[in-house]
C-alpha cells in the first residue's frame, strides 16, 4: 500500500520508529539495523511493508529497499511470520543473513529470539537458491544449470557470492587464490574467501 514513508522521525523505541509526514506519525516497527541508522529530528525515508489483518493495520520500515526484500523473502517462507522476520533482521544485517543463508549457517539465523532449528533449516531451503542460486548464476551471466558442474564453475559461484557482499571481483580473485577447489564445496569456499580477507 505504502511504497515508502519519507519524513522527520518523531520517536525512536525498541524495534519501532514513528515517522512524522505532513503532520501525521506513522508508526514502523523496524529492525536494530535501521533503528541504528536513524536519528530523532531527522529526516528519512524508510522503505515499507504493510500487514493488514482483520483486527490491525502494522507497518514494517526498513532503511533500504535490500533490507524489504530479505524481509518479504523471510516471511513467504512457511512458519515464519513478521515478528520473526524482524527478530533475524535485528541480529543479522542483510549481507550477514545473505551470506548465512548462502553458507547454511543455520546457528547464526537460530540466535535470533523465537527461531529454532528447524526453522532455520526451512529458511536456508527455500531461500537458498532465491537469495544466493539464481541471482549469483545471473550475476555470471549463465543460466543456473551451468554453473555448478565444474571446479571453475564453483570458483565463479564463490566470486559471485564475495561481490554480492560488496567486495571487488579482484579482492574475491585474490582471496579465493590457493583455495582447495576439488575438495570445497562452494560454501566452503565463500568461508575460505571470507577469513582470507579478513586476515590481511
Amino acid at each position: 500500500m505504502f511504497y515508502y514513508l519519507n519524513g522527520r522521525i518523531a520517536l525512536l523505541d525498541a524495534n519501532l520508529a514513528v515517522v512524522d509526514c505532513g503532520g501525521v506519525g506513522y508508526a514502523c516497527f523496524a529492525s536494530n539495523y535501521t533503528l541504528s541508522q536513524l536519528r530523532v529530528g531527522e529526516e528519512h525515508r524508510l522503505f515499507t511493508h504493510c500487514n493488514i489483518k482483520e483486527d490491525a493495520f502494522d507497518i514494517y520500515g526498513f532503511a533500504t529497499k535490500e533490507e524489504l526484500r530479505l524481509f518479504e523473502q523471510l516471511i513467504s517462507v512457511t512458519g515464519v511470520g513478521p515478528a520473526s522476520a524482524l527478530a533475524i533482521l535485528s541480529i543479522l544485517t542483510p549481507d550477514q543473513l545473505t551470506l548465512s543463508i548462502m553458507t547454511g549457517d543455520e546457528k547464526a539465523i537460530t540466535r535470533a529470539k523465537g527461531v529454532g532449528l528447524k526453522t532455520a533449516k526451512r529458511i536456508i531451503l527455500e531461500l537458498k537458491d532465491k537469495i544466493g542460486g539464481a541471482e549469483l548464476d545471473f550475476s555470471q551471466g549463465q543460466p543456473a544449470a551451468a554453473v555448478n558442474p565444474s571446479l571453475s564453475g564453483k570458483i565463479a559461484t564463490a566470486t559471485a557470492a564475495l561481490a554480492e557482499l560488496g567486495y571487488s571481483q579482484a579482492e574475491a580473485s585474490a582471496a579465493l587464490k590457493g583455495a582447495d577447489t576439488e575438495k570445497l564445496s562452494v560454501e566452503e569456499l565463500i568461508r575460505y574467501g571470507l577469513r582470507a580477507m579478513v586476515m590481511k
